[in-house]
């Protein structure tokens, strides 16, 4: 608990991303099948290789200061969005359902630096 779980690269140009990272990298990249609010594809680090990897995800950027994210496991979600400001950082992306996986929220820490909390939830909708 408490580790890097997941990381996502926003792209301007999904299809030059992919060829940069999967050629720079060897990473798998597929179009994500599950119903989400945008399009999203999976990275799998560890595909070419076949040993273990981290894996993440990559979408359309959402905003000009979209950058890489981390996502960070947590047991609830809620609870630690509430750490998050009693600490002295902020919740930029409210709790978010992802159906069947989860729910994540996306943070900043006090030194205005963008971190993601996950909770697994197969029951999420």
């Amino acid at each position: 608990m408490f580790t890097v779980v997941h990381f996502e690269i926003p792209a301007d140009d999904i299809e030059r991303a992919q060829k940069f990272y999967g050629d720079l990298f060897g990473w798998k990249i597929e179009k994500l099948a599950v119903p989400m609010p945008m399009d999203y594809w999976m990275i799998m680090t560890g595909a070419k290789t076949g040993e273990m990897g981290l894996d993440g995800g990559m979408m359309k950027r959402q905003n000009p200061d979209q950058r890489i994210t981390i996502y960070i496991d947590v047991p609830s979600v809620d609870e630690y969005m509430g750490r998050v400001k009693k600490l002295g950082g902020q919740v930029s992306v409210p709790k978010t359902a992802v159906p069947g996986m989860g729910y994540f929220a996306v943070c900043l820490d006090p030194e205005n630096n963008g971190f993601g909390i996950w909770e697994v939830d197969p029951k999420a909708k």
